[in-house]
């Protein structure tokens, strides 16, 4: 790992500027007018707004054990080569937690992917976390997970101006032994915060468990539009009509109320369900529009998505699926798009029903 020392005095020095001050509730609460109410946060977790555009003097609520959030813009006089930095300096807050969920929320550019680094006390680079995103150039967030030890500081650096930059969410995590099963990898079964799924990934080779053949469409990322033209199109053949066929995939940036529509051979099936997680993440953004009443939501960040699809659409030998974004949607990408075909086996559990 490429190791750099700086003395953190000599950072700290550099000009700062604070898009919005965040502090602790003790350290203000005995300046504060009366008229500014200050709710006392959750202890373990924190939404940190990196926003430029605030309020001049906005305060942010944090827990205590962020102690400072500073901004060093890109070009300080230090180095003039160097990136745009949102210093977060940390304490542990006892107790059993030692890892730091760490989720980044930016536009994804990429000319402007940020990076994460972690510091010691004395200014020793431990982690740095490389490149996040994936340069598709829509609103979305990463995470991390950061291991404590010794870790005083961590910094978000961006190349440019740090607009592309919206906020950090972080949870102290807490450490127990966790069952699996082996299919589904170590890396796969960690849960995070308000997440409903696991991520996805397209399997690598086609395989066939209880009667069901899971089947890999592609694992590239794909963008889509709203038209036919901005499909994404896949091809794939069968030997036989299945009992039952179910398409999933991952999207970058949906609007919520106009998720993705699947095609198949030609035959509009209709929307795909997204599985949404709790509305308190912060990856839901709002958006209002001058011409609509109603405030319409974008989730920043990768949602999945499935649709069943009718198997009389299907048939033996070479089909097509298409999947486009919803009607008024912006454009989006797809990400580990799959098949599933389910179909009679030994063991299959069905009941005959006679009709009355």
């Amino acid at each position: 790992m490429r190791q750099r020392t700086l003395t953190l005095g000599l950072i700290l020095a550099a000009r700062t500027f604070l898009a919005q001050e965040a502090v602790n509730r003790d350290s203000i609460v005995g300046r504060q007018s009366a008229a500014f109410a200050i709710t006392a946060p959750v202890s373990g977790n924190a939404w940190i707004d990196l926003r430029q555009n605030a309020k001049p003097g906005a305060v942010q609520s944090v827990p205590d054990w962020v102690e400072a959030v500073t901004f060093i813009p890109a070009g300080a006089p230090a180095d003039a080569a160097a990136p745009s930095v949102f210093r977060i300096r940390l304490a542990r807050p006892g107790g059993r937690a030692s890892v730091l969920f760490f989720r980044l929320f930016f536009n994804d550019q990429t000319s402007a992917r940020p990076e994460i680094v972690a510091w010691d006390e004395s200014g020793s680079q431990l982690l740095r976390s490389g490149p996040l995103g994936t340069g598709v150039d829509l609103e979305s967030s990463e995470s991390v997970m950061i291991p404590m030890h010794g870790i005083t500081t961590v910094d978000v650096e961006v190349p440019g101006d740090g607009n592309s930059v919206r906020g950090a969410y972080l949870e102290w995590m807490s450490s127990s032994e966790m069952v699996h099963p082996p299919s589904a990898g170590s890396q796969a079964v960690i849960p995070e915060p308000f997440a409903t799924t696991l991520a996805l990934h397209a399997p690598a080779q086609d395989s066939e468990e209880f009667g069901t053949v899971t089947a890999s469409l592609s694992a590239d990322l794909l963008r889509i539009g709203s038209t036919s033209s901005e499909a994404a199109v896949f091809e794939f053949g069968m030997e036989s009509q299945p009992l039952l066929a179910l398409v999933t995939f991952e999207i970058a940036g949906p609007r919520i109320d106009s998720p993705p529509q699947v095609i198949a051979n030609g035959e509009n099936v209709g929307p795909a369900a997204l599985v949404m997680p709790g509305l308190a993440d912060p990856g839901y953004r709002g958006e209002m529009h001058a011409i609509v009443s109603q405030m319409q939501f974008q989730y920043t960040g990768w949602l999945r998505a499935q649709k069943v699809v009718p198997v009389s659409t299907l048939h033996a030998g070479t089909n097509n699926i298409a999947i486009i974004n919803g009607p008024n949607a912006a454009s989006a990408v797809i990400r580990a798009t799959q098949i599933q075909l389910k179909y009679l086996w030994d063991k299959s559990d069905y009941i005959l029903k006679p009709d009355r």
